[in-house]
């Protein structure tokens, strides 16, 4: 078989590592297990890698994480060598919930296991997908709003979405709108994607508040978004909560800090921790849940 240099470079390493562990089980190089993320430059999902590192080494199994840089093309590759590299299962966070069939069906023809992390796919042989519940967190953050501002008059959201086609991005909107959708004093006057992205988020609300700087409320579907947005507020100097999702470190500090007023907080260590215990079970031959759900909190100052 032919790999590339980088994919045989990326497995080395990650077989020094995984030795390097102490008091870790031995490893079994038979016993290799791929995991395919979305990004690498969001801590959520470094955060998610690292509960499946730990994880995969308390198991004694090799873990080949791969990074797809928000690329369907190269997630797609990414499968390819992974199956190559004879992995016993795959974990992977879709880029797009569309895209990422392909992919999985490359799986799929391999007759390799497939678990989806926190994004659903819309196709291909799925045997298991573990998530927080996005349509609960999205519930739980128009909530929120209600809460904090019960007493106020008309109150003017904006929502940044995610990436447009991820399953993340719809249900976490489907949640907060089950809340707030037809309430007399709430008006929507922007929800615009900015792709899960720190800048695109400062840019998205920037452009917004020029047109209209009459905001009570932001919601983003993710942190990465809301610590743009809660810039952007802050610059603008306008008195509206932010409020992120994920609960990641960068976004519950600026929680504390006052810059945003909440996060949905998301345990993504524990998912991708869930998601390697699975793959064992799998390998064993054990009956899994075709749905897992990781619990949500919401942290505020």
């Amino acid at each position: 078989m032919k790999f590339s240099k980088k994919i045989l470079a990326m497995g080395l390493v990650t077989l020094i590592t995984l030795g390097s562990f102490v008091g870790c089980s031995k490893i079994n190089k038979d016993k290799k297990i791929g995991m395919v993320v979305s990004t690498l430059n969001n801590p959520f999902f470094v955060s998610m890698k690292n509960g499946a590192e730990e994880k995969a080494k308390q198991l004694g199994y090799e873990l080949i994480v791969l990074d797809s840089q928000d690329d369907p093309a190269k997630e797609r590759a990414n499968v390819e060598d992974l199956i190559q590299l004879g992995v016993v299962a795959l974990l992977i966070n879709p880029t797009d919930s569309d895209a990422v069939v392909k992919s999985i069906e490359v799986a799929n023809k391999k007759s390799v296991p497939v678990i989806t992390l926190d994004r659903q796919a819309n196709g291909g042989e799925i045997t298991s997908h573990i998530s927080s519940d996005n349509i609960k967190g999205g519930a739980m953050a128009g909530e929120f709003v209600l809460e904090q501002l019960s007493g106020e008059g008309k109150i003017n959201v904006v929502e940044l979405q995610g990436i447009p086609g991820a399953s993340a991005t719809r249900d976490r909107g489907a949640g907060f709108h089950s809340i707030l959708d037809g309430k007399e004093n709430i008006k929507f006057i922007s929800s615009q994607a900015a792709d899960f992205d720190r800048q695109k988020g400062l840019q998205v609300t920037e452009n917004i508040i020029q047109g209209n700087s009459d905001i009570q409320v932001v919601f983003a579907h993710n942190d990465e978004m809301a610590l743009g947005a809660a810039k952007a507020i802050k610059t603008s100097n306008i008195n509206a909560i932010v409020i992120g999702f994920d609960g990641n470190a960068d976004a519950i500090e600026a929680v504390e800090k006052g810059e945003m007023k909440a996060t949905v907080a998301q345990q993504p260590d524990l998912i991708g921790e869930l998601g390697v215990g699975l793959a064992e079970k799998i390998y064993n031959g054990e009956t899994v849940e075709k749905e897992i759900a990781a619990d949500l909190k919401i942290i505020s100052r």
